[in-house]
């Protein structure tokens, strides 16, 4: 029965948003991928709400359900039958009476089974399409038969696409009208070039991309201790983006990984094929608001460092994660402990060993402590050892609650911890055991709503 009335809800509310882009007809940017969609949709946002009236996913609202609720502007009503009524009116209003209508939708479309994006390309048009990374072991590949299929099943979004502007200019005049914007350093991304007659924009690291990174470096800030010496705290990243003959400094405060540069590169494209202001969308970028549990820097107890990227995860991102800690102040030479905490990578289906496995073998070249938390992370371990890990410095547990508490009697001053995790494994709860500023946790770590915070 539940499933019945959820198709229902699904249904009014897909019906009610078609209604509500016509109406209002706002230009959409669509972005998926299986690596960093929600840091490129916030940087993309952070750019464009400089320059008009914008609205983005809430959290990760990327399902069939949760592209409703952002166009419609509603929030998730979990299992309250009188909530999603209240949502359905309020829907059925914007239809009905004139409002003030964001300009902009910015929406992070996912899958995590065969014909999510069929069902969303079946009513969702689109101005721009953005195509992150997606791997070589994707995160949902256990609900599809294989890897190309679910590359088959993502690369749907480019159907949404309206139909193609002649040039570039069009396409500014047009308010982005048909763009597709594609990782080059992805290969597989990269070939969906084919798969439409639109005008394409590539960016990453590889030399053609059209939106050229280069120089990735930390960012470091030098504090002064006991006004004697000074030492020099890792403060986020910078890099340049190079452009048809430019070349701009970009940086960006209060993250680490090379995630953040894509969503940035992305991000930048978009903002340089509407003709907007480059100085002013790269200064947008510097302090924006990154979500919680995506490479974030967080304040430890006993003055550690945190990188908190416990959102979710995938074998992808977990190497990213890992090769960003192993670079932390080798510039500067300084003999800070390098920890990981890391659980269990789901919905892996056969690839999970050992997609686990080749963690734990990149874990020895960069970090000095290992802790695994859950039964397939033991897979890490096994992986670590295989590369010579020293077994005295390997950690195991089964839940982060526990991994937490262990890890606040373990460290010490200076040490900086990573975090990261499959969503269900709930690493923010180790997060949480060492976390300084215990008062602003709701806004700083992920999963802090009540329904999350009830579930076990």
């Amino acid at each position: 029965m539940k499933i019945f009335f959820k198709k229902i809800i699904i249904y009014i509310l897909q019906l009610e948003s078609r209604l509500v882009l016509n109406k209002y007809k706002p230009k959409v940017v669509a972005i998926t991928g299986s690596v960093g969609k929600t840091s490129t949709k916030d940087a993309v946002y952070a750019v464009l709400s400089e320059f008009a009236y914008v609205r983005k996913s809430e959290k990760s609202y990327n399902s069939q359900i949760g592209l409703p609720l952002t166009i419609l502007g509603v929030p998730n009503a979990w299992n309250s039958p009188t909530m999603w009524l209240k949502n359905i009116l309020k829907g059925l209003w914007l239809v009905i009476w004139p409002h003030k209508y964001p300009e902009w939708l910015i929406l992070e479309v996912g899958v995590g089974k065969p014909g999510d994006m069929q069902e969303t390309a079946s009513w969702l048009s689109t101005d721009a399409v953005i195509m992150t990374a997606i791997g070589e072991t994707p995160a949902h590949i256990e609900f599809f038969s294989s890897r190309k299929h679910l590359i088959e099943e993502k690369s749907g979004l480019i159907k949404t696409l309206k139909k193609p502007a002649r040039n570039a200019s069009d396409i500014a005049d047009a308010g982005g009208a048909g763009l597709l914007i594609l990782n080059a350093d992805d290969e597989v991304v990269l070939s969906m070039k084919s798969k439409t007659k639109n005008i394409t924009v590539t960016y990453g690291f590889q030399k053609d991309s059209d939106f050229l990174a280069s120089e990735e470096s930390i960012l470091y800030v030098k504090e002064d201790e006991n006004k004697t010496r000074s030492k020099s705290i890792p403060q986020g990243i910078m890099f340049r983006i190079d452009e048809d003959g430019s070349s701009l400094p970009v940086v960006i405060e209060g993250v680490f990984g090379r995630n953040h540069v894509y969503a940035a590169l992305a991000a930048l494209a978009l903002a340089h094929n509407l003709k907007l202001n480059m100085i002013q969308a790269i200064n947008s970028l510097k302090n924006y608001k990154v979500p919680p549990g995506r490479m974030r820097l967080l304040t430890g107890i006993k003055n550690t460092l945190i990188i908190d990227d416990t959102y979710n995860s995938s074998p992808f991102a977990c190497e990213s994660a890992l090769k960003t800690i192993g670079v932390i102040n080798k510039e500067s030479k300084l003999k800070n402990r390098k920890i990981a905490i890391l659980g269990d990578m789901l919905e892996l289906g056969k690839y999970t060993e050992e997609a686990h496995k080749n963690i734990g073998k990149l874990a020895r070249e960069n970090i000095d402590v290992l802790a695994v938390v859950g039964a397939r992370a033991k897979a890490i371990k096994a992986g670590a050892l295989e590369a010579g890990f020293d077994d005295e410095n390997i950690f195991e547990f089964m839940t982060s609650v526990e991994a937490g508490e262990w890890v606040k009697t373990f460290i010490k001053k200076g040490d900086i911890v990573l975090f990261k995790g499959s969503q269900g494994m709930r690493m923010e709860r180790a997060v949480e055991a060492i976390l300084e500023d215990q008062e602003n946790k709701h806004d700083l770590l992920v999963r802090q709503d009540k329904e999350w915070l009830d579930k076990k």
